[in-house]
């Protein structure tokens, strides 16, 4: 049974990037995590959510979705979106691969996911969207 959860929709806008790392951080707050714990939270999120207003709609109109849940002492965070889906995501999660190089992206973004949180899995269906799950324990 989960102590918490939540879930929030956004456009695709890179301003709600900011509002997704906010949210983010103050989800987590009950499980009083350290000032590093939070860092390493709101910028995995972040990579998240700046893939799918990126990547996910294709310069297109879109809605972002992000959920999270608190079970025990682990935070699990979703980000999905309805648009392009990923091709190949055993290439897309290879350090430095990018999808717009056009854009000067650093391919890092799904490094840095798991880099900061314990698990991630990435769904994708072409033309239906996206989900990124992360999970992290805090104690």
């Amino acid at each position: 049974m989960y102590s918490n959860i939540m879930e929030i929709k956004f456009p695709n806008k890179s301003d709600n990037e900011r509002f997704a790392r906010t949210v983010a951080a103050a989800f987590v707050l009950e499980l009083d995590p350290t000032v590093d714990q939070i860092s390493e939270i709101k910028t995995a999120v972040s990579e998240a959510v700046t893939n799918a207003i990126i990547h996910g709609y294709d310069e297109k109109d879109g809605i972002v979705t992000m959920s999270g849940s608190i079970e025990d002492d682990t935070v699990t965070f979703s980000v999905s979106d309805d648009g392009v889906g990923i091709p190949d995501i055993s290439r897309a999660r290879e350090p430095l691969f990018t999808g717009k190089p056009e854009m000067e992206r650093s391919g890092m973004g799904f490094t840095i996911m798991e880099t900061f949180m314990d698990s991630i899995e990435v769904q994708s269906e072409v033309g239906k969207g996206t989900r990124i799950t992360m999970t992290k324990k805090l104690k």
